[in-house]
């Protein structure tokens, strides 16, 4: 890690940077983070959300990697002093993972980086899911997002 990357005990709890209220909150911790990226993880147990007979299935990286950028725009609006936004997850470009299930006992580390930040609220971000022992890459994908300036009118405008 380089050294303006924060990666302490000092870090937030990933609940007060996340719009999401359990069971829904799929992520454990921040272990890092930066101007442009955040990483936080996982640990896969038999009781987290969406497992089933032989874990939880591959498909469910994509959320990982939402709620992982939901925790960086999270963390960045505190340290500006703002309230933490709900954001929209738009789509996935070239997801691709390497197993089928993650299982209980996993230790996943979920890499969320950013490539655009517009205005608008649309962004860009290049995530990674990794294995934390081994640092094996197991998932990747371009997510896209829109977080509004003001979520509520935004959705009562489209209603």
């Amino acid at each position: 890690m380089n050294a303006d990357v924060t990666a302490d005990m000092n870090l937030p709890a990933i609940a007060t940077l996340v719009p999401h209220a359990a069971p829904m909150l799929l992520l454990d911790r921040v272990i890092s983070v930066d101007a442009d990226k955040l990483c936080a993880e996982v640990v896969i147990r038999s009781d987290s959300m969406f497992y089933g007979e032989r874990g939880v299935g591959a498909w469910v990286g994509i959320e990982y990697m939402a709620q992982t950028i939901a925790a960086y725009a999270g963390y960045h609006a505190q340290e500006r002093g703002e309230p933490v936004k709900i954001g929209f997850l738009l789509g996935a470009r070239r997801y691709e993972c390497s197993r089928a299930w993650f299982v209980a006992g996993d230790h996943l580390q979920v890499e969320a980086q950013q490539l655009l930040q517009a205005e608008n609220g649309l962004g860009s971000f290049s995530c990674i899911i990794r294995e934390s022992s081994t640092q094996q890459q197991l998932a990747q994908a371009t997510v896209s997002v829109f977080q509004p300036h003001d979520a509520k009118a935004f959705l009562e405008s489209e209603a």
